[in-house]
């Protein structure tokens, strides 16, 4: 038996929502229904009505937090489970502390039994090497990393165990697409298999955009995302985009997606931009030194020849406890 509130249908939403401003609506039942009266669950006296008990049905919560679902790991290290994870499509990749790699079975099918759609769980290793890929490793689910993912209006066909690909900066590809105007040349330099790329063409309207790639396997990926949105005006490359770039028209945009050494590239992206082009370039920098940062870019940039203005600075997310990872919008001066 439950406690509830026992109203006329009229009167219903209003009790309804005098019990929810009042912190005493009962979610553990399903709202009951009684010879023309409304039974509204509760977890004690509601000001103004009459608590009477009835036989109501138990309400079923779903559980969506992994860290409450988990079995199988000793309650001491509960605290460590992490919480926050990449959905890429319909996988999953997760960081684990060392304490908790003995249990990553556990954690993994957890997460696939909170997680709508997902057909998969990887442990993330860490970003091995010059093409930046995530040494990934299947704990859970079936399938291999291949997998589709959807944002900002297009697919985007990826396997983060042979290509970088990063579904946090979403935020950042569908900002740059809103500042592209028509007619566009744009050059992402480092464009893994084109996120950047497909987001701008589907929801801009470029001349062309050239997304240039060192690590060959990026390439079929790029060609195939660009099939799959219906996309003409991309045109995937591969090889090293300080040499490609000589050969293409002078870009109103360049994109610099390289967050560990970009700036090693900037003169080169210097020499090929318009006097009216932005570049866009992305950095891991200490926090307490962005603004150090920015006039020593300025005063280094000089030294080659370049004058900038840099017309802005936004922390796109989080590296580590003290560093983020900034990108710069940086013109011609």
């Amino acid at each position: 038996m439950a406690k509830c509130i026992r109203v006329p249908k009229s009167e219903a939403e209003k009790a309804r929502r005098t019990a929810i401003d009042a912190d005493m609506l009962d979610l553990g039942y399903r709202i009951g229904s009684e010879d023309g009266f409304i039974l509204i669950p509760v977890k004690g006296d509601v000001e103004g009505y009459e608590t009477v008990e009835a036989d109501l049905r138990p309400q079923e919560r779903h559980v969506t937090d992994y860290r409450v679902a988990v079995k199988g790991i000793p309650e001491e290290l509960r605290d460590s489970l992490p919480s926050s994870f990449d959905i890429v499509g319909d996988i999953i990749i997760m960081k684990f502390p060392d304490e908790l790699v003995p249990y990553e079975s556990y954690i993994g099918e957890a997460l696939l039994a909170v997680t709508p759609n997902i057909r998969a769980v990887f442990s993330d290793g860490g970003v091995k090497g010059e093409f930046r890929i995530r040494e990934l490793e299947r704990i859970a689910g079936t399938g291999d990393a291949v997998t589709i993912h959807r944002e900002n209006g297009v697919r985007l066909q990826t396997d983060p165990s042979v290509v970088y690909f990063n579904p946090r900066l979403s935020g950042e590809r569908a900002r740059v697409a809103s500042l592209v105007k028509p007619g566009e040349i744009i050059i992402d330099m480092f464009g893994g298999v084109a996120p950047f790329g497909c987001v701008i063409c589907r929801n801009s309207e470029p001349e062309t955009v050239y997304s240039i790639d060192l690590n060959p396997e990026c390439l079929p990926f790029a060609q195939e995302n660009a099939r799959l949105n219906k996309i003409t005006n991309l045109v995937p490359m591969c090889g090293d985009s300080t040499a490609l770039i000589k050969d293409l028209p002078p870009a109103d945009r360049i994109i610099m997606n390289l967050p560990q050494m970009a700036d090693a590239f900037l003169p080169d992206a210097l020499a090929h931009i318009k006097p009216s082009g932005v570049v866009h370039m992305h950095m891991v920098l200490e926090r307490d030194e962005v603004e150090d940062y920015k006039a020593d870019l300025s005063e280094k940039m000089a030294e080659k020849g370049f004058a900038i203005n840099i017309e802005s600075c936004i922390e796109l997310k989080n590296y580590s406890p003290t560093k983020g990872v900034y990108v710069f919008d940086i013109r011609p001066a």
